[in-house]
C-alpha cells in the first residue's frame, strides 16, 4: 500500500478460519480517529442530532405519547425514535397487563374478579365484541399509570380508563371516567352510555 492507504486485517479466533484484508484510504478522518482525537470529527456525519435526546423521548413514550408523534416532534424518522421507544413500549404493555389482573375499586369496595374478568362478563351481557378490545397504559402527570382500555361498538369508538394501584394480588383499579364506571358497574345489564 501507499502512504494514502491503510490495510487493516482481521483475524478469526478460530483455527482455519478465513483471513480477511481490507484497505482503508487514509483520509483526515482517519488519521485523527487513529491520533485519539476524535473532537476534530463531524458528528453529525455520524448520527443526524435531534434537540430531543433518548431520555426525553422515553419520558414522552411512558407518558402516553406514540413513536410516530414523538418522531415528528423531534424532526427525525420514526427508526430512530424506535430504539428509545422499544423498551417503554415494553413497560406500557406489561402495566396493561398487570392492570387487567389487578381487582376494580366500586363503591362498595374491591372486587374479588380481576379487571379482565369483569370486562369480558360486562362485554358479554351487553353483546360488546372482546374482538375489537385494545389495551394500553400510560404514566400519567401525577406518576400513577393510567390504563384504557378502547373497543368498538357499532360505529362509535370507546375508551374507558383507570388509575393502577399496583399491590398485593396484583393490585386494584379505580374508575376514572364514566365508561370505566359502567365497565365494572355490578349490574352489566343496564346499557352503556355514550360519551359524545
Amino acid at each position: 500500500a501507499d502512504d494514502r492507504t491503510i490495510i487493516v486485517e482481521i483475524t478469526a479466533q478460530q483455527s482455519g478460519a478465513r483471513r480477511e484484508q481490507f484497505s482503508l484510504p487514509l483520509d483526515e478522518k482517519l488519521q485523527a480517529a487513529m491520533r485519539g482525537d476524535l473532537p476534530r470529527l463531524d458528528h453529525s456525519e455520524i448520527e443526524p442530532e435531534s434537540p430531543m435526546r433518548p431520555r426525553e423521548i422515553q419520558a414522552r413514550i411512558r407518558a402516553g405519547a406514540s413513536v410516530e408523534q414523538v418522531a415528528t416532534a423531534a424532526g427525525v424518522p420514526c427508526e430512530r425514535v424506535e430504539r428509545f421507544a422499544y423498551p417503554v413500549l415494553m413497560e406500557r404493555s406489561q402495566m396493561a397487563q398487570l392492570a387487567q389482573r389487578a381487582h376494580p375499586v366500586r363503591a362498595d369496595g374491591p372486587d374479588l374478579r380481576t379487571l379482565e374478568v369483569v370486562i369480558t362478563e360486562t362485554f358479554r351481557c351487553r353483546g360488546h365484541d372482546l374482538g375489537t378490545v385494545g389495551w394500553d397504559a400510560w404514566r400519567g402527570q401525577d406518576g400513577k399509570w393510567v390504563v384504557q382500555l378502547r373497543w368498538r361498538a357499532g360505529r362509535s369508538e370507546n375508551r374507558a380508563h383507570w388509575t393502577l394501584h399496583p399491590g398485593a394480588h396484583c393490585g386494584t383499579v379505580t374508575a376514572l371516567d364514566d365508561h370505566a364506571t359502567d365497565l365494572i358497574d355490578p349490574q352489566p345489564a343496564v346499557p352503556l352510555r355514550t360519551v359524545r
